[in-house]
């Protein structure tokens, strides 16, 4: 099981309360970050997300006729966002991926023993999904309806297994008649014909067969 603590970046940007809207700006440009936890006696008090930044800095018209944000006096404690949500390392990526969207924030800082030990935002959540997903990587997906039974899961593996591939992931979603299950593969080929095949003639329903062409293929399916 993903932990919080396998996909959070542990190097975070941390500005005191008393910070001016300036001092964040830079950090965010230096780090390449859109939300800065607020740090006080090594316990986190607050967030700024750089849209919180944006508000705090007035726009004024330029010479040209055009317009550039300008800082404004206010300091960390002014615009934070007080007591933010936090989740702990050892809590698992699907309660962290709930939390974000159910409560629509773009981070969650990670709190151990009140001090603060990381962060893990949209972007390291979307990541954990590329990698989970296997995107960027030559394979194939498989879709195969299954009736919602017990071993099901093992037949399909084990019809791959006999064809010699390596399965890169397993995911389990609802089919379109309510009985059955679909089960999603990853497989390690470009080539699936004989695995859709065997699948096909065990009276499988092979719905969806998507092979990543980029991908040279590097050995073939016998």
């Amino acid at each position: 099981m993903l932990r919080v603590r396998d996909t959070m970046t542990r190097d975070v940007a941390t500005l005191g309360p008393e910070a001016s809207v300036a001092q964040a700006w830079t950090l965010c440009r230096e780090r390449k970050v859109r939300h800065i936890p607020i740090v006080e006696d090594g316990r986190i008090v607050g967030l700024i997300s750089d849209r919180d930044l944006r508000d705090a800095s007035p726009v004024r018209k330029t010479g040209d006729g055009g317009e550039e944000n300008v800082f404004g006096w206010a300091s960390m404690r002014d615009i934070m966002s007080a007591s933010p949500v936090t989740i702990g390392p050892y809590d698992t990526i699907d309660h962290a991926a709930k939390e974000i969207h159910e409560r629509r924030i773009g981070c969650l800082p990670v709190v151990e023993d009140g001090k603060l030990v990381g962060i893990i935002t949209s972007s390291d959540m979307m990541r954990t999904l590329i990698d989970l997903f296997g995107a960027g990587n030559r394979g194939t997906w498989i879709e195969v309806e299954v009736p919602n039974e017990p071993g099901t899961l093992a037949t399909i593996v084990e019809t791959v297994r006999e064809k010699r591939v390596n399965v890169a992931s397993v995911f389990v979603a609802p089919a379109h008649r309510a009985a059955n299950r679909t089960i999603v593969l990853r497989l390690e080929t470009t080539n699936p014909k004989g695995i859709v095949k065997s699948l096909e003639d065990a009276g499988y329903d092979v719905s969806t067969v998507e092979s990543s062409a980029a991908f040279e293929t590097n050995h073939e399916e016998k």
